[in-house]
């Protein structure tokens, strides 16, 4: 029996199929599984899989704004497509699938890029785009808990004290990569439980 990890991790990867079959035939992924014409016979599309197709779908313009905004010189429509399409799996996730923690969905973007990644590089390059998303959403994060922390204080001029944040705690499993001037990262990632 499959764990609810590997079924996840199957959902992505047939998301990813889906997703990549559209981008190259030029047909909506949400079409391709009504009909049932899906890329590989061995392909089973759960509810997961469908929910991250059609989320990636609805939501397509939002993730690809977060990804032009954090991947320094490559625009989205130049990324290889199996990179962009697993970088909309995982932004996808990380903004709107609550249940997925931001650093699983990383970790299980960066697994797909070592599997099916378009280049050498397509891992790195993942994690580096994800990292700095996920870092953009926790500063944004805390600075729209301060200022409501500092909205409610008695006493004007004392500045609210922030707590511990995703933020830093991601900032502080992430290791910036040594041989690379961008801003790569890699870590340890937690369980998609």
């Amino acid at each position: 029996m499959a764990t609810r990890k590997q079924e996840r991790r199957w959902a992505r990867e047939g998301a990813l199929a889906l997703l990549y079959s559209a981008d190259m035939t030029e047909i909506d992924a949400s079409e391709i599984i009504e009909a049932g014409a899906y890329p590989d016979e061995d392909i089973k599309v759960s509810e997961y899989a469908e929910r991250l197709v059609n989320g990636v779908n609805e939501n397509l313009d939002d993730i690809d704004r977060h990804l032009a905004a954090t991947s320094e010189n490559w625009s989205v429509d130049r990324m290889p497509i199996v990179d962009r399409e697993i970088l909309r799996v995982a932004v996808f996730e990380m903004l709107y699938v609550d249940e997925v923690p931001v650093s699983v969905a990383i970790n299980e973007a960066v697994e797909l890029a070592k599997l099916y990644g378009g280049e050498d590089e397509s891992p790195r390059f993942v994690n580096g785009i994800l990292g700095r998303i996920a870092r953009k959403g926790e500063e944004k994060l805390d600075a729209s808990d301060a200022a409501s922390d500092f909205e409610g204080s008695d006493t004007p001029d004392a500045a609210p004290v922030p707590e511990p944040s995703l933020a830093s705690e991601a900032e502080s499993a992430f290791e910036p990569s040594s041989d690379s001037e961008s801003d790569v990262l890699t870590t340890e990632w937690g369980s998609d439980e």
